[in-house]
């Protein structure tokens, strides 16, 4: 794997595991950690769920990329980055009435995930990132690496800790960081 590949890759991951603390798949980790207490069940089903969804999203991000030109692709990017940073600071809420499935903590797990991933600002963030780097394959894996990140510690260590983690800072955090990124496009551009 050459730098530029590994950049991508390791920008991609760590871009997604800022943007998933506090964000409503991971509070959906959470409900689903605690309802079905499958743990590995849940992980393999984040896991197919975040490849099959940023995938697509990555995809929809490489022919976003060429049908503009470069200085309305640079634009668009860094405004919705910028967007990406202002989204970042609202907390995300998950209506915890929902019922849990009885098929399986995999099935359910692998449908929720790709359904909540839906115009998620992580899904967002995968079509930006897609964009702006080639090829697609390491934005995919860096975002499902991301996803992972954010997401197994909630789904091993359950609800125990979920009152003590700083998802304020964290999205402070995360905000600061889409901002960096739509002033880097902004001055740098795409390429």
């Amino acid at each position: 794997m050459d730098v530029g590949t590994l950049g991508s890759a390791l920008i991609s991951a760590g871009t997604v595991a800022l943007a998933e603390i506090g964000d409503k798949t991971q509070l959906l980790a959470l409900l689903l950690a605690a309802r079905l207490r499958k743990p590995l069940a849940i992980i393999l089903g984040i896991l197919i769920a975040t490849l099959l969804n940023h995938a697509l999203a990555g995809w929809l991000g490489t022919l976003v990329a060429h049908w503009l030109t470069p200085e309305v692709l640079r634009w668009t990017i860094a405004g919705s980055f910028f967007a990406i940073a202002l989204w970042s600071l609202k907390p995300d809420t998950l209506d915890e009435e929902s019922p849990a499935s009885t098929h399986g903590a995999l099935v359910t797990t692998i449908i929720a995930f790709f359904l909540a991933e839906i115009g998620d600002k992580t899904q967002v963030a995968t079509v930006l990132l897609a964009a702006k780097y080639s090829p697609l394959w390491p934005v995919v894996v860096g975002t499902t690496v991301g996803m992972l990140l954010a997401n197994v510690p909630v789904v091993l260590l359950g609800s125990r800790f979920a009152d003590r983690l700083p998802l304020r800072a964290a999205r402070i955090g995360a905000a600061l960081l889409f901002l960096g990124m739509a002033v880097w496009v902004g001055f740098r551009g795409v390429g």
